[in-house]
């Protein structure tokens, strides 16, 4: 079965190629120059030329293929320029599905959020979560949209979509997995107390391959290793670290003012701020997610909290960060 993954050099489709070699698949990624070339094929994967945004390239790429993973995506928040989200997680989301149709295309696994999902304030958010109708930020409101235009682009093609929390895991030292690590620094000015999902990098890998193996086509896979308040990750941090993490807890509303101070700031600087109102606003809601039927119907057994954040600890310290 010949595959081909888009975003195949990212922190989820590095994941997600290493597993699909393993399993004996023949994979080729979409690269966009030399330096991409060389971390596909550094990982046992073969490089084709090509961007999302190009339906040509795609028309290309995809020729002959079975399996496509799309993979793609941009994720940040407090963007300086938000339409980049909407050309790159919503566009190129069109663009893929248009590419792989035209191809001939058996199957596409898309790489979705739990952010789509948009439950309400204090719920638990599951497949079937009636969207709460506004956005906490305009990351989730692409990732939404995303999904929605896959689903309108699909026209014969079996769409399969999975929606991982917070990836975390060896490899990921950026977004949250940045807050990870300057809270073990030590360098982490405050925390509000919220909800966090988390989805262990493998455990979101597995989750792909066997989504595109046993998932129902038009349905969507939530994947989610574990639901932790901040309070208890910052303890399970300890844990792992064997020594207490100076932390300064502040209320959310505090939070907000001084995220208010700082995106102004960045904009007058024109500077991408390092916190803004939206990130403040997506921590206060907190999210909680159900991931069982990922592993009722998929397979998928999650690691323990202990398990990811002794190998995230041990990956930060490899790699020369603590």
């Amino acid at each position: 079965m010949r595959t081909v993954v888009t975003g195949g050099t990212g922190v989820v489709g590095t994941a997600v190629v290493r597993h699909l070699v393993a399993a004996g698949y023949t994979v080729s990624g979409l690269s966009r120059g030399a330096d991409g070339d060389a971390a596909l094929g550094r990982i046992g994967c073969e490089p084709i030329r090509g961007d999302i945004l190009d339906g040509a390239s795609l028309a290309s790429a995809f020729a002959g293929a079975d399996l496509v993973f799309h993979v793609a995506g941009l994720n940040t928040m407090c963007p300086r320029d938000p339409t980049r989200l909407d050309r790159v997680n919503v566009d190129g989301a069109r663009e893929v599905m248009r590419a792989a149709r035209r191809a001939g295309v058996r199957r596409v696994v898309h790489t979705s959020s739990a952010a789509a999902i948009g439950e309400e304030p204090g719920t638990i958010g599951t497949e079937s979560s009636p969207h709460r109708g506004w956005y906490l930020s305009h990351y989730e409101r692409s990732k939404h949209l995303g999904e929605l235009a896959v689903g309108e682009e699909a026209d014969g093609v079996e769409v399969v979509c999975v929606n991982p929390s917070s990836v975390q895991g060896p490899g990921r030292a950026t977004g949250t997995g940045a807050l990870i690590l300057d809270l073990l620094r030590g360098r982490l000015p405050a925390l509000i107390d919220t909800r966090l999902s988390i989805v262990d990098i493998d455990d979101c890998a597995r989750g792909h391959l066997a989504a595109a193996e046993r998932g129902v086509p038009g349905e969507r896979y939530l994947l989610n290793s574990f639901t932790v308040s901040m309070r208890g990750a910052v303890t399970l941090l300890e844990g792992v670290v064997g020594h207490s993490l100076s932390v300064r807890w502040i209320p959310a509303w505090l939070a907000m003012i001084g995220a208010a101070g700082v995106e102004t700031a960045g904009r007058l600087m024109r500077r991408q701020p390092p916190v803004c109102r939206e990130m403040v606003r997506t921590l206060r809601h907190g999210h909680a997610y159900d991931g069982s039927r990922a592993r009722a119907e998929l397979g998928i057994d999650y690691a323990s909290p202990e398990d990811l954040l002794t190998r995230l600890v041990d990956w930060f310290r490899s790699e020369g960060m603590l």
